[in-house]
Formats: structure tokens, C-alpha cells, sequence
């Protein structure tokens, strides 16, 4: 295997890692990583869906306890019984969303003048929803969510299928739009990603596996190996930073980088590829 190929894999891991539950979008990142590294042909566009898996064992490690005592008591208990039913709620709207409209999206919107104009038009909106007073959030916690709060949330998350809105921004910040507190969104962002995540990239191994052969297993396990370790530092310092901080950091953040990769693009600085 070339090493050239797995620095590259190694790098576009700890994007993926550290992007993929912040509000700054990973889809985004990773578009715009590929096109500076070349690392952006079809086979790479299955990778950058497939290594969100290793994202997604850090969540589970660091919410192990819940989901343990979530598995546990759910056969007897109605709350883990709810909690796992508003998680599937919240899921199932990017499912059908995803097969209906996923393949014409990625054709026309996966390019980095499209990544850096949403990330200008999504910081627009964590800045307006950072201005709401807090203290009006109904749902203190992941376990006094609805189901309708849940499809809601989830129906937002719909949004993030445009690349460079944020997944994380779109659940995370919508679920505060709608009433809950920084804390119940930034969890129920973290637990909807799971099955999200999961499927979206199980869905992509299949239907793009006669692209792939054996030869390319270190590929992606360098990949996935470093999206875990990643995202693993990432979560667990992002949910110390939301006990005393807002997203508005954030939120300049993309603007920045949206004019940066728009400027470059319009004077030709640098050609990204589309």
C-alpha cells in the first residue's frame, strides 16, 4: 500500500474526527481536505462516508453507560423503552429522505462553493439562535424528549443532507430552536448519530462495493482508526465546553472559513476540484 495514500487516510481520519460533532460541518471539511490532498475520487467519497463509523465508536465509548443501562432495562422499563423510541423516530426521517433525494445531492451540491456558502448561511443561524435566553428551554434532558420532539429534531437533521450545514449544527441548534437545553440537544445529537451514522455508511459499503477489494482494508483501517482517536479527544472536550460556553466561536469560525474558500475560489488561488 502507498504510504503517501495512507498519510492521506490518516489525515482526512482526524478531519472527519474532529469535525464530525462540532457544529462546523465534517461532510464539508472532508470536501474540501479531499479536493487540496486529490483524495477526492469515487472511491474516496465512499471512504469519507465509511470512516464515520470510527467517529461513531468514540460516541460510544464515552456514552457506554447510558447505552448499556438503555439495552438493559429496555425490555421492562418505559423510559429506556421511550428514550430508544424517540432515538428511532429521530432517525428515520433522514432514512427517507436520504434514498429519495441522497443521489441528486451529491451530484450537484457536493462542490466547495456550495460547502463555503453554507457554512456562512449555518453560522448566520447558530449566531440568531445563541441570542435566545436559555433559560426558556422546556427539555432539561434527553429523557424528558417527546416523540414529537424527537421527529422534529430529526426533520432538522435532514438539513445536514446539504454539504457544509453540519449535522451536529443542524441537530444540536435546532434541537435548542425547539426547546431544548444546550445540554439535551448536544446528547441527542450524539445519540441520533449512532444509527445515522452507522447506516449512512453500511448503506455506502454496499451499494459501492464493487469499487473496493481487499487491498484496500489499510486504507480504511488507518482511516477509522484515526476518525476514533479523533473524535474520541473531540467529544469528550466538547462536552466540558458546553457546560460554560456557547456556539458562537463557532459560528466565526465558518464565516471565515466560508469567505477564505470563496475568495480563493473566485481569484483562482486555488483550484478546488469539484
Amino acid at each position: 500500500m502507498d504510504i503517501v495514500l495512507l498519510a492521506k487516510a490518516a489525515v482526512m481520519g482526524i478531519v472527519e474526527g474532529l469535525t464530525e460533532f462540532l457544529p462546523i460541518s465534517s461532510t464539508g471539511h472532508l470536501i474540501l481536505a479531499g479536493s487540496l490532498l486529490g483524495f477526492d475520487d469515487d472511491k474516496a467519497k465512499v471512504f469519507d462516508i465509511a470512516i464515520q463509523t470510527g467517529a461513531i465508536f468514540a460516541v460510544i465509548l464515552v456514552y457506554w453507560q447510558k447505552i448499556r443501562a438503555t439495552l438493559v432495562a429496555l425490555p421492562t422499563e418505559r423510559q429506556a423503552q421511550r428514550f430508544a423510541l424517540n432515538v428511532l423516530i429521530g432517525f428515520l426521517p433522514a432514512v427517507v429522505l436520504g434514498l429519495l433525494f441522497g443521489k441528486a445531492i451529491k451530484e450537484h451540491l457536493f462542490t466547495p462553493v456550495v460547502v463555503a456558502s453554507t457554512f456562512i448561511v449555518g453560522a448566520l443561524v447558530i449566531l440568531w439562535a445563541e441570542k435566545r435566553p436559555q433559560s426558556a428551554a422546556r427539555v432539561q434532558s434527553v429523557d424528558d424528549m417527546t416523540p414529537l420532539d424527537a421527529l422534529k429534531v430529526g426533520l432538522v437533521q435532514c438539513l445536514a443532507m446539504i454539504p457544509g450545514t453540519s449535522r451536529s449544527g443542524a441537530t444540536i441548534i435546532g434541537g435548542m430552536l425547539l426547546g431544548l437545553s444546550r445540554k439535551a440537544a448536544t446528547d441527542y445529537s450524539f445519540f441520533l448519530a449512532i444509527p445515522t451514522l452507522v447506516g449512512a455508511g453500511a448503506y455506502s459499503l454496499y451499494k459501492e462495493r464493487a469499487l473496493l477489494s481487499a487491498a484496500d482494508l489499510p486504507l480504511f483501517a488507518v482511516g477509522l482508526l484515526f476518525s476514533f482517536l479523533s473524535a474520541w479527544l473531540c467529544v469528550r472536550w466538547l462536552l466540558r465546553y458546553i457546560s460554560s460556553h456557547s456556539f458562537v466561536p463557532f459560528a466565526w469560525y465558518r464565516i471565515a472559513f466560508g469567505i477564505v474558500v470563496l475568495a480563493t475560489a473566485w481569484s483562482g488561488l486555488v483550484v478546488w476540484a469539484e
